[in-house]
């Protein structure tokens, strides 16, 4: 198979695609290298099957299309289809006929000569690697590349003493300076065992990052796409771009240098990791969460997990936006905040809980004194009479833990008109339930839970575990005073986070609490695309409470109640 590439210049070649797969993209290991700036490094992926090619795009930034129409998944490319990338133009050709139908004549073949022709190989595997090309496989180079880097890792400890290094308020540039110039000077003295294809400013940067910052992860810390950071071990990196999962080609180039950047992180907030304590939760300076775990935990080596928070607070409009609400919903919420109603936020891991919760606490009124609990602080709330509260692990001794639990007690002394509580995960539920029964209501939490029922079994499951022995229809009747609006939230099948389903807890009969839903996500279906399809529709169902509403000079649309307009 021949592929004609046309360039936004004009400029033609051909690509021979004769063996089983093959790489697009601007990275200098693809088998079909491009440098349009659009492209991304590993952009898409082609599969020969007999004499049909499928064409995947990996993840890129700006996708793949295939006859004007973006590809979600593997597709097969047909006879003279168009293929984009970028401002690059590309069409399959049968390279044994000619545009007539005829098998190709020497002229023919002496003309294509001319052009740049360039074949594919399937990358050998790393226990045989092939000596007669001149470029190494993929897995050889990273190999390859991650040796270069220790080298000139070892080279630099040995002149600088990275862990002396202090990086006072405006020296931080001075000590990359000093710390980039002795790097220059170690590629320079072992300018003979660097591989040619290496790019010796990519190679300055990688080393520096590992060296002064947190190595392979800054790039990926800096791309606004990336949601998830997951570091199973050294030379395995995965995230999450724009909702799913995919394996990163960056790597660290020993456990030592994942240690070291763990370390970078817990340090600066007071928190400690080592053998003694080999977990720890933990922020960045940007207010991301970091979880990492090292051995003899952690079987594989240091593990890392980043979930980042976009950089400028999401809003009402950009969650709107995104499709995880629709306005009826947002109003809906905004009231229940300002009559001062205790919701709780459920969904499982990964589904948008705090990004939520941040946005809900939005509407709390300016006037009002919150106070905000968590186990890590990444709540950024924009009101300006706020006072934030966090957990604190044990220190050396063992000794100086303060729980959640503890703040919620104290958060009670602190005169709050709100209180507002990351996660509520253990006995801090009993507190926070009282506190919601005694005067502090219009209270937020989140839980982790699959439904809003099981919200009510997991709030009961965490009163037990505060140790008071209480009976169940006492925990019960606690709950079904306290809560008022259980709101859930779920990560569908195309990465995509929807609340399914805003619940009101109206009391209980007998020992079971009652609950209605006032608006619920229907899934109809999945698009061409990959895209979940479905509607936010009201139930029908009026919340209880809408009554003492206009008695507090509040008013609400009924309409948004109204099943049928929900559903047009």
């Amino acid at each position: 198979m021949r592929i004609i590439i046309k360039e936004a210049s004009g400029k033609e070649r051909i690509f021979e695609l004769e063996q089983e797969t093959a790489t697009i993209g601007r990275e200098k290991d693809c088998d079909l290298m491009i440098s349009d700036p659009r492209a991304s490094r590993h952009h898409a992926s082609l599969r020969l099957e007999g004499n049909q090619v499928y064409i995947k795009d990996l993840g890129s930034g700006n996708g793949t299309y295939l006859n004007g129409k973006k590809i979600a998944k593997e597709e097969l490319w047909s006879l003279r289809a168009e293929a984009k990338i970028g401002h690059l133009s590309m069409v399959l050709e049968d390279a044994e006929i000619s545009e007539g139908g005829l098998q190709e004549d020497k002229k023919d073949k002496d003309e294509n000569e001319k052009t740049e022709v360039r074949q594919v190989h399937v990358p050998p595997s790393v226990s045989s690697v092939s000596n007669s090309s001149d470029k190494p496989a993929s897995n050889e180079k990273v190999n390859q590349l991650s040796d270069v880097r220790i080298k000139i890792h070892k080279q630099l400890i040995q002149r600088i003493d990275l862990k002396s290094l202090t990086f006072e308020k405006g020296k931080e540039q001075e000590v990359r300076n000093r710390t980039e110039k002795a790097v220059r000077g170690i590629i320079k003295e072992m300018a003979g065992s660097i591989p040619k294809w290496v790019d010796i400013e990519d190679l300055v940067k990688e080393v520096l990052n590992e060296a002064l910052g947190l190595g392979p992860l800054e790039d990926l810390l800096s791309d606004d796409d990336v949601t998830e950071i997951m570091v199973n071990r050294k030379n395995q990196i995965y995230i999450e771009k724009k909702g799913k999962l995919q394996l990163c080609e960056k790597t660290f180039s020993s456990d030592e240098q994942v240690m070291a950047v763990i370390e970078r992180i817990v340090g600066p907030i007071g928190r400690r990791i080592d053998e003694s304590m080999p977990l720890v939760d933990a922020r960045l300076k940007d207010g991301s969460r970091v979880n990492a775990i090292i051995p003899p935990l952690a079987l594989k080596g240091p593990s890392i997990t980043i979930r980042k928070f976009s950089k400028t607070p999401f809003t009402i409009a950009d969650l709107i936006g995104f499709g995880t609400l629709n306005k009826d919903i947002a109003e809906f919420l905004e009231i229940c905040v300002l009559s001062r109603k205790n919701i709780v936020i459920s969904g499982g891991t990964g589904s948008g809980k705090t990004t939520l919760l941040n946005v809900v606490s939005s509407f709390i009124p300016q006037g009002e004194r919150i106070v905000t609990i968590e186990d890590a602080a990444e709540l950024k709330l924009p009101q300006e009479h706020v006072v934030s509260l966090e957990a604190r692990p044990p220190n050396i001794e063992g000794k100086g833990a303060i729980a959640i639990r503890d703040l919620v007690k104290n958060a009670l002394r602190m005169r709050p008109d709100r209180i507002v509580i990351g996660e509520c995960r253990g006995g801090e539920a009993l507190d926070m339930l009282q506190a919601m029964n005694t005067g502090h209501d219009g209270s937020l939490t989140t839980a982790h839970a699959n439904s809003p029922r099981d919200v009510l079994s997991r709030l009961e499951t965490m009163v037990l575990m505060s140790g008071m022995d209480l009976p169940v229809r006492a925990i019960r009747e606690q709950v079904s005073s306290a809560v008022n609006i259980i709101v859930q939230e779920s990560r569908l099948s195309d990465g995509s986070r929807r609340i399914v389903a805003v619940t009101e807890v109206t009391g209980m009969e007998g020992e079971v609490i009652t609950l209605q839903d006032i608006f619920v996500f229907k899934q109809t279906g999945i698009g061409q695309d990959g895209k979940v399809q479905g509607a936010f529709t009201a139930t029908g169902n009026i919340p209880s409470f809408v009554s003492q509403l206009e008695a507090k000079g509040m008013r609400l649309d009924m309409k948004i109640f109204d099943e049928k307009r929900a559903e047009k």
